[in-house]
């Protein structure tokens, strides 16, 4: 009897350890497998140092769980047991990982703030609130993007009962057309004429006859409806223009990267065009090179294309211009250019630009001609930038 109960007293004690460690996971110390494996080898500690060279100190430290197990010591361990250097790495990489108690889902948090938005970039330009909370972070990105959580995918809604995810551009630009459409909705919006948008391109067309008459650029188009916004680039932002749908009212906005004449022109008609074709949406990033020139698509799709082309048929005449091209080609003196853009009533920096973009003058030729523009633009529109404030609170 007593020999019955000293076995089931064993195995009892054997079941309770073996269900304590079932249900204790966390990785054990490496001076606990240790200890282990010195018992399978009847080896002492003492015996172990000499094995290894290594100090009877050394030893005790890490059976006795105080110390952890260096790259060296993972090796001398491994050739005297016959594993791997790799196994006692992972072994104390996972019990200092397992006893590591610092809290890291703010930093998660807060990593998914900035992947969703450069958070730098818009408090220097006021667009949320200058702190490193993360409750007003995520509180102000919220309000920002309009949107109650701040989970799964932002998108940017473009006509009534409709939203569409541009996939194309990086946080910098999405922030950049969610700016843009916050300006727009503190513009009256005027009763959009879709059926008087030919009145309202030869308007347009009128203005880039002179620098200075992009000045009513923001008069004209309110008249048929059209809210016209600018915001200055933020870092990683390579968009010129955008045209959209908000509150089934269209929308201009134009970043200006590129403060010349043609470059203006040509973006502002290719938005304008869209809005013309009636288009859904579009965004149209480094549609106008910094080096040469007009027409560098993101998307080359049907609708840009068409866009462009009215853009540049609106702008100059394509029969007009081929004339010209044939008459005074390759010979384009400065007087002829002027005098051309005087015939058809257009600025000569644009006809320079169109000439440059088919190649038939160099890239450095006539850049005087290439005109600013931008502070005649922001003179009278809504504009985000270039020391330009918005009253706060308004946006």
């Amino acid at each position: 009897m007593i020999v019955l109960d000293f076995f089931t007293t064993i195995v009892f004690n054997t079941l309770v350890a073996a269900q304590n460690q079932l249900f204790d996971l966390r990785p054990v110390h490496p001076g606990r497998i240790l200890r282990e494996k010195l018992q399978e080898r009847g080896w002492t500690q003492d015996q172990l140092s000499t094995i290894t060279g290594y100090g009877k100190q050394a030893i005790s430290l890490i059976v006795n769980e105080k110390n952890g197990v260096t790259a060296e010591m993972a090796k001398a361990l491994a050739a005297a047991f016959g594993n791997t250097p790799e196994e006692w790495l992972k072994w104390d990489s996972q019990h200092r990982l397992s006893n590591a108690e610092n809290d890291v889902s703010n930093i998660e948090r807060r990593a998914r703030l900035h992947s969703l938005a450069p958070l730098r970039e818009m408090q220097k330009r006021g667009w949320i609130s200058s702190t490193d909370d993360l409750e007003r972070l995520e509180a102000d990105l919220k309000k920002f993007f309009d949107v109650e959580s701040l989970d799964g995918d932002i998108t940017f809604s473009v006509a009534t009962h409709r939203t569409v995810t541009f996939p194309y551009l990086n946080p910098a630009e999405k922030v950049w057309c969610f700016r843009a459409r916050k300006m727009a909705r503190v513009l009256p919006a005027p009763p959009f004429r879709p059926d008087a948008l030919n009145e309202a391109e030869k308007e347009l067309r009128k203005l880039a006859a002179y620098p200075k008459e992009a000045r009513h650029l923001t008069e004209i188009l309110a008249a048929y409806g059209i809210r016209f916004v600018v915001v200055e680039p933020i870092p990683g932002v390579k968009i010129d223009g955008a045209a959209f749908w908000d509150a089934n009212s269209p929308v201009i906005a134009l970043s200006i990267r590129f403060d010349r004449v043609d470059a203006f022109w040509f973006t502002l008609m290719h938005e304008f065009m869209h809005i013309k074709h009636g288009d859904a949406a579009s965004v149209d990033s480094d549609l106008i090179d910094g080096t040469v020139g007009i027409a560098v698509l993101l998307v080359e799709d049907e609708a840009e294309k068409q866009a462009s082309n009215a853009a540049t048929h609106a702008l100059i005449p394509i029969k007009e211009l081929q004339s010209f091209i044939s008459r005074v080609g390759p010979l384009y003196s400065k007087e002829r250019i002027i005098q051309f853009a005087h015939k058809i009533k257009i600025h000569p920096g644009i006809i320079v630009g169109q000439l440059q973009h088919k190649n038939e003058i160099g890239f450095s030729a006539n850049r005087e001609m290439l005109v600013k523009v931008r502070s005649a633009v922001i003179e009278t529109a809504l504009t985000d930038g270039w020391n330009r404030s918005i009253t706060p609170g308004l946006l």
